[in-house]
């Protein structure tokens, strides 16, 4: 017979290990590992599902997600609706629930905007046949960051496997207002799985917030990601068209030395062509950028910083590198700005923390 003081001592243990499973499944404490082939495992481990995370998470999402529905863009007519505009503007004003738009293949040339009062909107498309979302506006016609193709101002937004572009030319360097954005992100906790983005000048305006950007590829030619954003790019591809002048990858507009923004790049992959690439330039008074593990190929810039003829923002910058690889990693080469950190320092970059994902972060949608 099992003694009352053994069942509690069993009990107890029982609690405990559902307890430290719950942790171990939203921790975000954990640094993203040095070996890339264990980044995917890691998330899955440390990004786990609604269901095992109900606690921790946000209460508002924890609501959205347990009543979900799908609505399907076919442009055939097939489905509930033939454009994505249209099923966006079906969401109501205010909405609490998770909706998420299944898109069908093909191109839709679409200026797409999610509002602020259309929370918990996700736009999904197949894998093996992804969406296009397309448009060609341009900052003469709308301003640089009213420009984009698709403009996500509310929170909780998720996107996966869509591809966004802007199908305007290639600014020329001398007519004004050729910057053409692809996606303005300005919501708080998004998410972008598997997506692609197109562009040349500005392609994401990376505004505001907390986002993260897992295995992604963004195409750009000067300044293709800008903004004030608290973003973790993850395992993505960062591909430079530099075939005609130098480029820049990374803008940031920290402005203050208070400010929390910054972007981090954690086992990214620079590729492109030419070899006069920038890693990153100053733009605002105090741009704070990492790089870590990730892969430098000879279209970057030896330098990897450029000052914009802003020799005094180098005493402001924070331009941060950790354990790169690649012909164009060596730090002999770098701007005096470049500082190469040591594991203490890099690792508030390197977590899931970063972006506070503990309270919303969950793994990529299935449908």
């Amino acid at each position: 017979m099992v003694s009352k003081t053994r069942t509690y001592m069993i009990n107890v243990a029982i609690i405990v290990a559902l307890f430290m499973v719950n942790v171990a499944l939203s921790d975000d404490t954990i640094p993203v590992p040095a070996n890339r082939a264990q980044v995917d495992s890691w998330f899955n481990t440390n990004v786990g599902p609604l269901e095992q995370r109900k606690s921790t998470l946000d209460p508002a999402l924890v609501t959205a997600e347990a009543g979900a529905k799908v609505i399907k863009v076919m442009q055939d007519g097939s489905g509930d609706f033939k454009t994505i505009t249209d099923a966006i503007n079906s969401i109501p004003t205010g909405n609490t629930v998770r909706v998420i738009v299944n898109i069908g293949g093909g191109s839709y040339n679409e200026k797409i905007k999610i509002d602020r009062t259309k929370p918990f909107v996700t736009l999904y498309g197949a894998p093996g046949n992804m969406p296009n979302l397309t448009y060609g506006g341009t900052a003469k016609q709308y301003g640089t960051v009213d420009s984009a193709t698709l403009i996500a101002e509310s929170d909780y937004f998720v996107a996966a496997n869509i591809l966004v572009s802007n199908s305007a030319p290639r600014p020329d360097g001398k007519t004004a207002g050729g910057q053409a954005v692809a996606l303005r992100i300005s919501g708080d906790k998004a998410a972008f799985y598997n997506c692609k983005f197109f562009g040349f000048q500005d392609t994401i305006c990376d505004d505001r917030h907390n986002h993260i950007f897992k295995d992604c590829v963004i195409q750009g030619t000067v300044d293709f990601i800008f903004g004030s954003g608290t973003s973790l790019y993850l395992k993505s591809e960062l591909r430079a068209l530099d075939d005609t002048g130098p480029t820049v990858i990374v803008a940031q507009a920290r402005k203050t030395a208070s400010d929390a923004d910054l972007y981090s790049f954690v086992h990214c992959d620079i590729t492109g062509t030419g070899s006069s690439t920038f890693l990153a330039r100053a733009w605002m008074t105090y741009p704070k950028i990492i790089y870590a593990y990730s892969t430098m190929t000879n279209v970057v810039n030896p330098k990897g910083w450029d000052n914009a003829m802003h020799p005094e923002f180098d005493k402001t910058s924070y331009f941060g590198e950790y354990q790169n690889t690649g012909p164009k990693s060596d730090p002999k080469g770098r701007a005096s700005v470049a500082k190469q950190l040591t594991e203490a320092e890099v690792k508030p970059f390197i977590t899931l923390g970063m972006i506070q994902a503990s309270k919303w972060l969950l793994p990529p949608p299935k449908v």
